[in-house]
């Protein structure tokens, strides 16, 4: 089983990559934004509070995201794996997670971070915002908060899955087809 982590600042190719991977390897893709924003359409109450904490640039909370991480691992019982995408932010998470699969009897295969420059991940996601109407790509402040955040809060994970061996860093500027090759290298070896 293969249990891997797209790490990367808000528009660094992880969606795009996993949509790859999980064909190419047979594993299950969870995205948090998407199950955020599955939610926010849906005006769930979930959706409701998930909402208020993006429409200000702001991470979701701990306890909100991993009830929902939880509920997507287990609708999906027989996978050969998981990506996980936006998941997990925190180290707190990631202790979490780790202690979440140890019960059902898994583990992080691998965390592989997508290095792309912050004011090209500006410009794509003014543009992403643009072509899907996503109110938290369509301001360049907000963009930055996320960033910020990002910096703060979910960059100490790489010290977090280096001490484990499960940290690899990969450049995330190119063609897709180029990206996903570097990907599948380091897959194919775990």
């Amino acid at each position: 089983m293969k249990n891997i982590i797209l790490f990367g600042k808000p528009g660094a190719g992880k969606g795009t990559q996993a949509a790859f991977l999980k064909n190419q390897f047979n594993l299950v893709h969870i995205s948090t934004g998407d199950v955020f924003r599955y939610n926010i359409k849906n005006q769930t109450e979930l959706g409701a509070l998930a909402k208020s904490y993006m429409d200000g640039g702001d991470l979701v909370p701990d306890q909100l995201t991993i009830k929902m991480l939880e509920s997507e691992v287990e609708k999906s019982p027989d996978a050969a794996g998981f990506i996980f995408d936006g998941f997990p932010r925190t180290t707190a998470q990631a202790e979490a997670l780790d202690v979440f699969l140890s019960e059902k009897k898994m583990s992080i295969s691998a965390t592989i971070a997508l290095d792309v420059d912050e004011d090209l991940l500006v410009d794509r996601l003014l543009k992403r915002g643009l072509e899907s109407g996503r109110t938290d790509d369509q301001d360049e402040e907000k963009i930055r908060n996320r960033f910020d955040e990002y910096n703060a809060k979910t960059a100490p994970l790489i010290d977090f899955y280096k001490k484990q061996n499960k940290f690899y860093e990969l450049d995330g500027v190119g063609e897709i087809s180029e990206i996903t090759a570097r990907l599948a290298d380091i897959l194919e070896q775990l």
